[in-house]
């Protein structure tokens, strides 16, 4: 008798994309031996669809199992919804994406493309954009509405942050008040560095200057827990800023535009803000858990080297995706070059974890 085996559909929409794919692991014979592939159709909805199968031969039921989980996953990452339920053995995947479903606060936050220290300096000189601390937390948009207050993740998913923050929040608006602000947890303060709208004003299509002075105004008398982010501007102030950041150790400096609107998302390149790291840093995936608070982490499920994990800090599991501090990778092929181990990153997902996207900084041969 043939297993119930796993199948899902799932849907995109948005804007003039309309489209469906499809993914099922089916049974097949390979040598008089019972075997699985995961095969997928996608198209336009209403049109012939295409097909392929993800598996080049036959393969076990829980290797097929795994492929299928990666592939919903990676589709459900990019947009795409459960149409229906899922059928089948083993539907913990689609659990996962009804949760996440579930958890979609409808927040996005606007994303920064990197630049180098030697690109830095054109922002530097520009009058027109303004300067601020790359902290080294948790990103969080926050929104409060009415007595309720919530917090989202970069994927706009909703997560849990300390009371105090929740706290310093509600205290900037009367009871009814909304607002809505992007900034960066560190411990138990909120850096705030843009305000989105505040008390049923939208405040997107204005400049940064405008929403940066609107969101001073509303916390300058708020909670120790809510902060503005320090900013520096003109040309002199902002390389004073630069300068105080790397000699203390932080993480990097973020670039912003005065006179830009806001938007959502990652630009394809460049954008009205951008963030220079003085370290580097690279979001990998655990390979393999070591002795003594130690783990092994990959790129590609290639390994790049060992890190120590911090007695303050939970030792992560072999599969999940951390933040690794670097200075460079001595040569394509080596391990990260005194690597720190920062924490879990529940907002990115395994396949984001490629040579491609982490842009590992390789050691240039006239570096000490």
């Amino acid at each position: 008798m043939k297993k119930n085996l796993p199948s899902i559909s799932l849907e995109f929409r948005e804007g003039t994309s309309d489209k469906v794919y499809k993914v099922a692991i089916e049974e097949v014979s390979d040598k008089h031996v019972i075997k699985y592939v995961v095969d997928f159709a996608f198209g336009r909805r209403n049109s012939t669809l295409n097909t392929g199968s993800k598996t080049s031969q036959p393969v076990s039921l829980e290797e097929a199992q795994k492929i299928y989980d990666k592939l919903v996953l990676s589709k459900t990452s990019k947009g795409y919804k459960i149409v229906g339920e899922a059928e089948g053995l083993g539907t913990s995947v689609a659990n996962k994406v009804v949760d996440k479903d579930q958890r979609d606060t409808g927040l996005r936050p606007q994303l920064l493309n990197a630049i180098t220290e030697e690109e830095a300096e054109t922002y530097l000189i520009d009058n027109d954009w303004c300067a601020q601390e790359k902290f080294d937390g948790k990103r969080m948009t926050i929104k409060k509405t009415d007595k309720v207050v919530i917090a989202a993740n970069k994927k706009g998913l909703s997560i849990g942050f300390p009371d105090a923050i929740s706290e310093g929040i509600s205290s900037l608006v009367d009871a009814t008040g909304a607002l809505t602000m992007d900034g960066e947890a560190v411990g138990d303060v909120f850096n705030a560095f843009d305000l989105l709208d505040a008390n049923d004003a939208d405040l997107r299509d204005f400049s940064y200057s405008i929403r940066f002075n609107t969101l001073s105004t509303f916390v300058r008398d708020g909670s120790k827990s809510v902060v503005v982010a320090k900013t520096a501007i003109g040309t002199k102030e902002k390389h004073k800023l630069m300068a105080e950041l790397k000699a203390s150790g932080k993480e990097g400096i973020v670039f912003k535009k005065l006179s830009a609107k806001w938007y959502a998302g990652r630009p394809a390149s460049g954008g009205s803000a951008v963030k220079c790291k003085f370290w580097k840093s690279c979001s990998c995936v655990v390979l393999k858990v070591n002795a003594k608070r130690s783990i092994e982490v990959s790129l590609e499920d290639q390994s790049i080297g060992n890190v120590t994990i911090p007695p303050n800090k939970s030792i992560p599991t072999v599969g999940q995706v951390v933040e690794i501090k670097y200075l460079y990778v001595a040569g394509k092929g080596g391990s990260l070059y005194q690597p720190i181990y920062l924490n879990i990153r529940d907002d990115v997902d395994i396949e984001e974890c490629t040579f491609k996207a982490q842009k590992l900084k390789y050691k240039s041969n006239d570096q000490d």
